[in-house]
């Protein structure tokens, strides 16, 4: 089968590694274009190494790249990480279709921050779908999808990289076999269960300490390690990327302000919220890099009685 990889980044790397690794035809890979004094793309270097031909058209809605496309004869595209609209022209090029990477459990969370937000809205489950991508936004019929919990110390950073990253390239590997042996299911996507939330923006991030701990805590883990949730300390950001939750026994006894550090260690600080308090144990200052919590607190002065936010 002469297969296609379309991609980008560490993802679109370990799949097309993955495929080689075990003696697939991989003809040719295409890549975003780079922006001017941006470095080579990962994929893109790795299918170089392979002596494998790279593509990177700027628009997939130009008849001449369709044709390009065209000429390589393809039986199947593999969609790794893709941000640039391709239409269904180009995806129905291949022998067998495309077939994509997306990191929830379709048709829930479809669009470019599909991990942020099961975490950040409290979802106790994620997962990843490969699907058969068509003109809509993550709306086409569903292969396989695989599940994965999330837990109540997980973050952007642990679910990806630990569990949908490498589960992943699995599922993308699983896939490729169905196709070749004539078995992938094409299943429609319940439309009545259908969530789109947005991206996950810097303003998605920000904290009011005036919310529940159940609010804050999923937002602080569902935006580290980005866009990174933030507060800010005398009228300039500070990104909080670990926090521990204190939750008041008695909320009216919480003592201190919306936003008042209250205590200050050689660990961290802390922070009072609505209906608890937070041990902030790693920032980024607006100024700096990422930093335990107690050391900023000592190298900015921090004191008990001021105020986040």
């Amino acid at each position: 089968m002469r297969i296609v990889v379309h991609g980008q980044q560490a993802f679109g790397k370990a799949v097309l590694e993955a495929l080689l690794k075990r003696g697939e035809n991989v003809i040719a890979v295409y890549v975003a274009p780079e922006k001017p004094g941006q470095k080579a793309d990962p994929l893109k270097e790795a299918a170089l190494a392979a002596g494998l031909p790279v593509y990177q058209p700027a628009s997939y809605r130009k008849p001449e790249v369709w044709e390009e496309f065209r000429a390589l004869k393809p039986d199947l595209q593999v969609m790794a990480f893709v941000t640039l609209f391709v239409p269904e022209d180009f995806l129905n090029i291949p022998t067998y279709g495309s077939i994509q990477y997306h990191p929830s459990l379709l048709p829930k969370y479809r669009g470019a921050s599909a991990i942020n937000w099961p975490i950040i809205l409290g979802e106790t489950e994620t997962g990843l779908s490969i699907f058969w991508p068509d003109n809509g936004l993550d709306t086409g019929d569903v292969l396989i999808q695989k599940k994965t919990p999330i837990g109540a110390k997980d973050t952007l950073g642990t679910v990806y990289f630990d569990r949908l990253f490498p589960m992943g390239v699995d599922a993308m590997l699983e896939s490729v076999d169905l196709v070749k042996a004539g078995k992938a299911p094409r299943i429609k996507q319940d439309e009545s269960q259908a969530t789109y939330e947005g991206r996950c923006t810097a303003e998605t991030a920000r904290i009011d300490w005036g919310k529940s701990w159940r609010q804050i805590d999923p937002l602080i883990r569902g935006c580290n390690p980005a866009p990174g949730a933030w507060t800010t300390l005398d009228g300039k950001t500070l990104q909080v990327f670990d926090a521990e939750p204190i939750p008041a026994r008695d909320p009216k006894g919480i003592g201190g302000k919306l936003g008042e550090i209250v205590e200050i260690a050689a660990d961290g600080f802390t922070v009072v919220c609505a209906d608890g308090r937070f041990k902030v144990t790693r920032v980024k200052p607006a100024d700096g890099g990422k930093i335990g919590a107690g050391d900023f607190a000592k190298a900015a002065n921090l004191a008990v009685g001021m105020r986040l936010g």
